[in-house]
């Protein structure tokens, strides 16, 4: 377990992600989704993350419910605000935000103090829980006045009042996230996508200012929405089709894990893990199976000639300048 900042919060090495949870992409039955956190829980995930935004509550609705078989004390819950969840008198579904869900809300963005209080309670509500651990404000980019201005002073006060224990933001870009390592006094960021084997502009700033400051990052995203797990003509990046130079580039990273006796999926959790300023990794599954794979990949040990031979062919930074 790793310590959030300097707070008393602690993650596992790898976490859980619920995007799936809530539908993401494709339906998952109540089952399904039970059956990935158990067997989260069997492999000994104990960090859990969700959102409004994922299905509409869905995930956070079915997060919390399966986690109700587990001693509250036992596990890091993280969810997010930014995003407030009103009810919507239209028909229809939510795929056009990626999820398979009925469009029974709509998402108004929201970071005042108000809104973030509400939507926190109502993630409170649904999770079943009385608090959680981490609160991140979710997505601000075109939101950065309110954001700095009211939402996280609102999650200051949260975290002085002891509702919650540790604050930060969470995005899938490295510069505003290096703006609230600078410029407040969060504990922890969560960002997506932006430090795999694909992309490491956040080691350009973000990164060694975490290290500097003391605020854990939390990475999510480590294949990049599927790229990294399994490169093939569909594939997604960043959750549109992949284009073809960076499909080129994942077959190149995927023969190379398997020349040297390890695959894919464990150099890119691996990638992720091996810095310094890194608390937890984040892997989103939506099925069991899912799940014990990526603890599985997780334990995968990755040989350093891999590293080197990805350094020697320009798919990785220079030794000194990038970990592993």
């Amino acid at each position: 377990m790793t310590v959030l900042g300097r707070t008393g919060v602690q993650v596992t090495p790898l976490g859980l992600g619920a995007a799936a949870l809530g539908n993401l992409y494709t339906p998952v039955s109540e089952e399904q989704a039970h059956a990935a956190v158990r067997a989260a829980w069997e492999r000994g995930i104990r960090y859990f993350d969700t959102a409004p935004h994922y299905g509409l509550g869905l995930s956070e609705r079915r997060l919390g419910a399966a986690l109700r078989a587990y001693d509250r004390a036992s596990y890091t819950l993280s969810t997010k605000v930014g995003r407030r969840l009103e009810p919507a008198d239209g028909t229809g579904d939510d795929r056009a935000h990626g999820y398979a869900v009925p469009a029974t809300h709509r998402r108004v963005w929201d970071f005042s103090a108000d809104g973030v209080r509400r939507t926190l309670e109502a993630s409170l509500d649904r999770l079943g829980v009385d608090r959680v651990d981490v609160v991140y404000l979710h997505d601000p980019d075109d939101h950065a006045e309110q954001a700095f201005r009211e939402g996280y002073p609102a999650l200051e006060r949260l975290r002085a009042e002891g509702v919650v224990g540790a604050i930060g933001a969470g995005m899938n870009q490295a510069g505003m996230l290096t703006r609230f390592v600078r410029d407040t006094d969060v504990d922890v960021v969560l960002c997506a996508g932006r430090y795999t084997l694909l992309d490491q502009s956040a080691a350009d700033a973000l990164l060694p200012e975490a290290l500097r400051r003391g605020v854990s990052v939390v990475v999510g995203g480590a294949f990049n929405s599927g790229l990294l797990a399994a490169p093939a003509p569909g594939a997604t990046y960043d959750y549109t089709r992949a284009p073809r130079r960076l499909l080129d580039r994942a077959l190149r990273l995927k023969a190379a894990a398997e020349r040297h006796g390890t695959t894919l999926r464990a150099a890119a959790l691996a990638f992720c893990a091996a810095h310094p300023a890194v608390a937890s990794v984040l892997a989103g599954a939506r099925s069991a199976a899912e799940v014990r794979d990526c603890a599985e990949q997780f334990t995968t040990p990755v040989p350093d000639a891999f590293w080197q031979e990805l350094r020697d062919d320009g798919l990785l930074p220079p030794a000194g300048e990038e970990p592993p």
